[in-house]
């Protein structure tokens, strides 16, 4: 199979989707502006939208900071979120952090009352095939979650639901600002979606923006967020999501419209 960079070897870039990615699994005690309470995902949701972003990608919390799958808290997560960034969807994590039990994790999932737009599925987890497939019976798209360093790209390939899934998540795992780009590559050249399935390319922590910008110069679509960073470009701490978003949405500016030699 011919990976992603085949598909985006040449030509300018695109304006692919901006998704903020909120908290993720951070503590308030990595960083005051991580939003940990639903009222407060709203309020630093409706920001970084109204900064830029198009879509939201959410990590719902117990009162003591723990991620969670559960139903009670995905409701108030994804309700809290939606009254204040009326219109735009909304993602929510699956990861086997939130819940280690496969079985118990589905049994979630299928307990839902309310259901977000999409879910984030890291396929190299045991139980992610069952775990989509939940999903997908009730209507909830899926992100395939293709991590770099991991089996996840030989599993979703072998998958019968790989033509189902809304997006694939290239997720690149090497920190690393000088080799992270390279990993990128690399995990691109790998993964092969479906025809039609569109990728969102991200990094984290030092990995954070080269991989940002490589994904802005392929045209696909990326995120930004304090899940994936602390840090601004230019090595500050970010005071809030909005802050890295109106960031992102600055270097997609400049991808889109460089300047003349």
């Amino acid at each position: 199979m011919n990976g992603i960079m085949n598909q985006h070897a040449a030509g300018p870039a695109g304006r692919g989707l901006l998704q903020v990615c909120l908290n993720g699994a951070r503590t308030a005690g990595e960083s005051a502006a991580v939003p940990m309470t639903p009222e407060a995902m709203g309020r630093s949701a409706a920001r970084a939208v109204a900064a830029g972003a198009a879509e939201v990608h959410v990590h719902p919390k117990t009162p003591c900071g723990q991620d969670s799958v559960s139903g009670r808290l995905v409701a108030e997560t994804v309700e809290a979120i939606r009254a204040a960034a009326v219109g735009v969807p909304v993602g929510v994590t699956t990861g086997a952090w939130a819940e280690p039990d496969p079985v118990r994790r589905v049994e979630r999932v299928r307990s839902w009352t309310v259901l977000p737009d999409l879910a984030s599925v890291n396929w190299h987890e045991p139980g992610a095939e069952e775990v989509a497939a939940a999903l997908l019976e009730r209507g909830v798209a899926v992100e395939a979650g293709l991590w770099s360093g991991t089996p996840g790209v030989r599993l979703f390939a072998a998958s019968p639901l790989a033509p189902r899934v809304a997006r694939v998540l290239a997720e690149v795992t090497d920190t690393d600002p000088a080799t992270a780009p390279r990993t990128a590559r690399a995990l691109l050249e790998e993964a092969a979606p479906p025809t039609g399935v569109p990728v969102l390319l991200h990094g984290e922590d030092g990995g954070a923006w080269p991989v940002l910008r490589l994904a802005l110069r392929l045209g696909l679509d990326t995120r930004i967020g304090l899940e994936d960073t602390l840090r601004l470009p230019d090595g500050t701490p970010a005071a809030s999501n909005a802050e890295l978003v109106t960031a992102a949405a600055h270097l997609r500016a400049e991808a889109e419209h460089p300047p003349a030699e």
